[in-house]
């Protein structure tokens, strides 16, 4: 299900986790690979198109949660200012939601709004782990560079998740260890 406001959100009955990144970073794409599901989420070539809340129930055990994307979506700032405020307004009041995992494009590294978001997270208190999305387009040693120097950058953050993981929906490396990650954050 889908929701624009608040208030049509479903109960917080079961654990949540959400996903959130950059528009384009792969937060849909990575949704699919984690559930084994090809067209669960929609990935879009066209970068903002998350426009709601998407709740996805699994096993009817948890939700997984695709935020709106922050950065470049194509509309209005009013539009981007409304769906973005929604996805804030989430992470700040979801008694339910055990983690949030904020993608990062490893092919980027973490950017500026990358680190806004993490200010934000560790303003409200939110636990997040980062997650590096697209991992097959590098080679080993950026790879290695890359996950070095993000780790670097979370290391005194309050709420963030020691633990950076890569991952590649493409080719399905570290949804495994994902999967694991969301299971054992689920049952805290």
């Amino acid at each position: 299900m889908g929701a624009v406001r608040m208030d049509g959100l479903p109960p917080a009955d079961l654990p949540e986790v959400a996903f959130a990144g950059r528009s384009n970073v792969g937060k849909s794409s990575l949704i699919n690979a984690v559930t084994g599901r090809t067209h669960l989420a929609r990935a879009s070539t066209a970068p903002g198109r998350t426009r709601e809340i998407n709740f996805f129930v699994a096993d009817d055990a948890l939700r997984l949660v695709d935020l709106p994307g922050y950065g470049f979506a194509k509309v209005s700032r009013g539009e981007k200012n409304k769906f973005q405020n929604l996805g804030r307004a989430y992470l700040r009041g979801r008694p339910n939601l055990k983690r949030a995992y904020l993608l990062i494009d490893s092919r980027h590294g973490v950017k500026d709004l990358d680190l806004e978001a993490m200010e934000a997270f560790d303003l409200a208190a939110v636990s997040y782990q980062i997650v590096l999305t697209k991992v097959d387009k590098l080679r080993g040693r950026d790879l290695e560079q890359v996950h070095a120097e993000t780790t670097r950058k979370i290391a005194r953050r309050p709420a963030a998740f020691p633990r950076v993981l890569a991952t590649s929906s493409e080719k399905g490396a570290g949804i495994p260890e994902l999967r694991a990650e969301i299971l054992a954050a689920c049952a805290a």
